[in-house]
């Protein structure tokens, strides 16, 4: 198969974040729109990543947050959002860029994705061997053996799969797509 220029998989990823920017941004400035909340799961060791001791403690590598109640100053940026939350009865502000976000799911529409982080994706081509075999989520191109990739270029590739409760594609009320599913193998 022929090597990537373009590097699809990056631009579709970025597509995606843009989603979950333009959610936010859209719910910071209007409110929630009726039964819609979300769950954000993001990688507590990001770079950029906004939390207290407290909380990192008990979350060192990920969390997932839920906007739907009780949440407050959500502020958006081209990069990041921060918001107000509480837990266990103590206020605090969690500031987090979209490029820590690892999943994003809208129970209210069945609607989520994964994203694949990029040391995730460096693990996968590192243990596939001169051979690439298919990541884990069947989205991985196949080279032939001894062909490499770009230096320059990571190798992550965008994974839209259930979030956590999100039912599966035979269940009724929604589907969440594969985004590999689209892809020439």
């Amino acid at each position: 198969m022929a090597l990537d220029h373009i590097r699809y998989d990056i631009l579709a990823q970025a597509a995606l974040r843009g989603v979950v920017r333009t959610v936010l941004a859209d719910a910071a400035k209007k409110g929630l729109p009726g039964e819609h909340h979300f769950k954000i799961t993001f990688n507590t060791t990001a770079p950029g990543v906004r939390l207290s001791e407290r909380m990192r403690a008990r979350f060192p590598e990920e969390m997932t947050i839920v906007l739907q109640h009780q949440f407050w100053d959500l502020a958006v940026t081209e990069h990041a959002f921060e918001v107000g939350l509480s837990f266990g009865g103590i206020p605090e502000k969690v500031g987090v860029p979209f490029d820590s976000v690892t999943a994003f799911y809208d129970p209210a529409v069945q609607f989520g994705f994964q994203f694949e982080t990029v040391e995730a994706a460096a693990t996968a081509d590192a243990n596939a061997g001169p051979q690439t075999a298919e990541k884990s989520a069947g989205s991985a191109a196949k080279r032939p053996a001894g062909e490499s990739k770009p230096d320059a270029l990571p190798a992550p590739s965008p994974v839209a799969a259930a979030a956590p409760d999100a039912p599966g594609p035979d269940s009724p009320g929604g589907e969440v797509v594969r985004l590999d599913r689209f892809r020439k193998k």
